[in-house]
């Protein structure tokens, strides 16, 4: 970066107006382009994302399912955990991304929502490989059974943190956690949003959960800025707190 973009970056951080300057974390003309590449979504998982637009309930978007689809294939993953199942749409994504026999167990605290999602998988085809559980994820995390191969986190905010080292113990080595909404529509960033509307106990745990996952001796992580942001991360230690093995990593 030159002089000149250098200046130019720091009258745009130190303007009150950056943010409106911004727009978003990622802006309309370029969301769109990476919704018209799209080609893996369905009427099924088209029609479940215009109901859950409709009913404005917090469902990830094409683009972060697509993502979550990819994540799954690339671990080759059998056993999926999801914290958050809402009605369903990210767990199609993950679910199809299973083999015949594999297993996502995905947990939702709403019992009419945990309803309606089992009728998406079956509508999906996807109802012999999916398990809807009803509860809160806190209590019922200790009575699940791992290694998963992905871990989607996409439930209440203020259990981000409480569940990450949890979380970790049921990963295998070189499993992934993934988990949405980190960047919460840039409030995590300290001043860049002038009129803040998230609530600022999650916004507080998010921000915290970003710091823990940074520095988590068992993870490496990055963070992906699509959409409202997702974190990516790798199990790599060789023992966590659990003390299930993985590897160390300087062998990464």
């Amino acid at each position: 970066m030159d002089g000149w973009s250098l200046v130019a970056r720091r009258w745009l951080l130190e303007t009150s107006d950056y943010n409106w300057i911004m727009g978003q974390i990622v802006p309309d003309a370029v969301e769109r382009y990476l919704a018209s590449l799209n080609r893996a979504g369905d009427a099924v998982v088209d029609d479940i994302a215009r109901a859950g637009a409709a009913r404005e309930l917090p469902l990830v978007d094409a683009e972060v399912g697509a993502l979550l689809q990819v994540l799954a294939t690339a671990v080759g993953a059998t056993k999926i955990l999801e914290i958050g199942t809402a009605i369903g749409y990210s767990g199609i994504w993950l679910a199809r991304a299973l083999p015949p026999g594999g297993m996502l167990l995905t947990m939702e605290m709403d019992p009419e929502r945990a309803r309606e999602a089992r009728g998406n998988f079956t509508r999906a085809g996807l109802a012999d490989r999916v398990t809807v559980i009803v509860g809160d994820a806190e209590r019922m995390i200790a009575k699940v059974a791992g290694p998963f191969d992905l871990i989607f986190q996409d439930g209440d905010k203020h259990l981000y943190v409480p569940l990450l080292d949890r979380l970790v113990s049921l990963l295998r080595p070189g499993g992934l956690l993934v988990t949405d909404n980190v960047l919460w529509d840039g409030e995590v960033v300290p001043g860049f949003v002038r009129k803040p509307a998230r609530d600022p106990a999650d916004t507080r745990a998010i921000a915290e959960y970003n710091e823990r996952t940074a520095a988590h001796p068992a993870l490496v992580t990055a963070i992906v800025p699509l959409r409202d942001g997702v974190s990516i991360s790798v199990k790599t230690m060789e023992r966590d707190k659990d003390g299930a093995r993985g590897f160390s990593r300087a062998n990464v």
